[in-house]
């Protein structure tokens, strides 16, 4: 622990709020806190030299569920619940938008499409059929009919012949996003600690003991926001799931414009300016992608290779410049965390894989937990 009396004193003493994470969450919460309270000391523990989980190394999708997805929900949440979980998704939405700005993220709304493979012939029956029971269903949400069936206007392969599309989901640049968040909450005089891993919590009477891997402190309120990685810290029903993603290299007149899902979403792909964002595969091996490990796996990996050349790119030559992998919590229910732990410790975990819509309404109603 060796720190200097500067360093104590200047970061780690009389600290009214300590946030945990860095990512979405935690910088809204952030942002909520300063706003409840001007003069207030808060500080948050990030882990990594960036944020540290999903929210710098996600796809950019500012969606609320395919229709296939949706369909599954009503599986295992009542009508009212998959109502509120998309109504939650597009409030979160707007709010990040409104808070950093279209243009600063790099907001497009190009449209979302979901495809389905050949195999997928009773899955995509299914969705036509529900279409207008679905559209009916979030009718007082978006005040209008989400779902169309439209032609395979971009040549994919080995599809149906048509794809679902969602009018209303968009796009957005994740980088410029975490940058302007970040920039944001630096300049509401919040400080952020980098590399410093919580690894215990424990109250002393009106206060939270924090321990460390470099000091240890205490703070007045501890607010947990680790999503994926909540199990290393908290008993709740949440696990992490990994996620592995590639980008290619540009490619010259690349016609590919939206979002795409595929396979109930456990697929996903969008263009990036002239490039092809690919990621998903976590259905291959439920088991092994359950894990807080940074890793590519090359089962994962061929298949988003395969997914390129036979399905997305099948005409077109392309590279592959850059993958990688993030993690994500998830758990029973699609609903997320957000609850106190005990007097003075709160959470808001569990986004589901849909932390760039709902990141900022879980970070904002945790900070009014206080």
């Amino acid at each position: 622990m060796n720190l200097s009396y500067w360093e104590y004193k200047t970061w780690l003493t009389n600290v009214d709020f300590t946030i945990v994470g860095s990512g979405i969450v935690g910088l809204s919460c952030a942002l909520q806190l300063r706003e409840q309270y001007p003069t207030a000391k808060i500080i948050i523990l990030e882990k990594g030299i960036l944020p540290h989980g999903a929210s710098t190394k996600n796809a950019g999708f500012a969606c609320f569920g395919s229709l296939s997805e949706i369909l599954d929900d009503l599986q295992t949440h009542s009508e009212q619940e998959v109502i509120e979980l998309v109504k939650r998704r597009c409030e979160g939405l707007q709010l990040l938008r409104s808070t950093l700005g279209d243009a600063t993220i790099d907001f497009q709304q190009l449209g979302g499409y979901e495809l389905f493979t050949e195999e997928d012939t009773e899955l995509y029956e299914s969705c036509l059929t529900q279409k207008e029971k679905i559209n009916d269903l979030l009718q007082p949400i978006f005040k209008d009919a989400v779902f169309s069936e439209v032609s395979n206007s971009f040549q994919f392969e080995n599809i149906q012949k048509n794809y679902i599309f969602n009018q209303f989901e968009g796009q957005l640049d994740t980088g410029k996003m975490m940058n302007a968040l970040l920039q944001k909450v630096l300049a509401s005089n919040v400080q952020i600690l980098n590399s410093i891993l919580v690894q215990h919590f424990e109250e002393s009477g009106n206060l939270v003991h924090v321990e460390t891997n470099h000091a240890n402190f205490y703070t007045k309120k501890l607010l947990v926001a680790t999503n994926g990685f909540a199990s290393q810290l908290l008993d709740e029903n949440v696990k992490p799931a990994r996620a592995q993603v590639l980008i290619t290299e540009p490619i010259p007149n690349l016609h590919i414009k939206g979002t795409f899902h595929l396979d109930k979403g456990y697929y996903y792909f969008r263009n990036i300016e002239n490039r092809i964002l690919l990621g998903g595969g976590r259905n291959l091996d439920f088991e092994g992608e359950e894990t807080t490990e940074f890793k590519l796996t090359e089962l994962i990996q061929d298949k988003l290779d395969s997914l390129l050349k036979t399905t997305i790119l099948p005409n077109t030559s392309f590279e592959i410049e850059h993958r990688w992998s993030g993690i994500m919590g998830v758990g029973s229910q699609k609903k997320a965390i957000v609850k106190p732990i005990s007097n003075h410790v709160y959470c808001g975990v569990r986004l589901g894989g849909m932390g760039v819509a709902i990141g900022s309404l879980v970070g904002k109603e945790l900070a009014q937990l206080i």
